[in-house]
């Protein structure tokens, strides 16, 4: 499926409606073994975001709007699953299209990634500097680093490292323009204030050992919209490659809501 020079592919044979946003530098077939899981019970959108995957020339700009809009237009009601940089996205979508968002699940990701006085849960604004200055001389070798912090810490590490890295180029090379930009939009970031607001059931899944984003945040963000909190205790940042079956079991209610 095409939305607007926005590639959205449809997986699975079920009934219940799922988009699902990747995180940054990746695409949407970084979700293969949750869609393997899935395929049965729900009707799969796995969106590429602009400048990755095969989107890589989209002209729909990296920025929660249009993006929310592009996908919108091209998938029925749903529940949003957002992961890492993806859950900014389906979070704006949630907070601005309830109609049109029935349910939102945010896997390691929050509302803010960056650290701040009154948000200990994120990196350190010196952290996101050093990425967007390695970023700027060495791409590749940037993004290499950030697979690994990706998997650090999971009981499936080096699986999943060698996954990650066999799918980071699958559908192409990222634009590093939009890598920069996606960077950038995790920097500046910041729906805290807009959670109370949050009108669709939602649940925020954390990996324990997660390394990039704390599973206290999650849980934060879970208390300040009324969402329900899961951490899944042998996880890192990308649970759905090593344990998608945890991960389908912490939205199977989810899933009921959003039918």
């Amino acid at each position: 499926m095409n939305a607007g020079a926005l590639s959205i592919e449809t997986r699975g044979r079920g009934a219940q409606p799922l988009v699902l946003i990747h995180g940054w530098a990746m695409h949407g077939g970084v979700f293969a073994p949750l869609v393997e899981v899935l395929a049965e019970r729900c009707r799969l959108y796995l969106v590429d975001l602009p400048g990755h995957g095969h989107s890589r020339d989209s002209a729909v700009a990296l920025e929660p709007d249009a993006v929310v809009a592009a996908i919108a237009d091209a998938t029925p009601p749903a529940t949003w699953l957002g992961w890492s940089l993806g859950g900014l996205f389906a979070l704006h979508a949630a907070l601005t299209r309830p109609a049109q968002v029935r349910a939102l699940a945010m896997v390691c990701a929050t509302p803010r990634f960056v650290a701040a006085p009154d948000w200990p849960h994120g990196m350190t604004p010196a952290t996101f500097e050093t990425f967007a200055a390695d970023l700027d001389r060495d791409w590749r070798a940037t993004v290499e680093r950030f697979l690994a912090l990706e998997v650090l810490g999971d009981a499936r590490a080096q699986t999943d490292l060698r996954r990650l890295r066999a799918d980071l180029f699958a559908r192409g090379e990222p634009d590093p323009a939009a890598l920069a930009a996606g960077l950038a939009l995790l920097e500046r970031s910041d729906l805290r204030a807009r959670l109370p607001q949050l009108a669709v059931p939602s649940a925020w899944i954390a990996g324990r050992r997660d390394r990039l984003v704390p599973s206290a945040a999650l849980r934060a963000a879970a208390t300040a919209c009324g969402g329900a909190f899961a951490e899944l205790e042998h996880a890192a940042h990308a649970p759905f490659l090593g344990h998608a079956d945890a991960v389908a079991a912490a939205l199977a209610p989810l899933l009921g809501a959003g039918a």
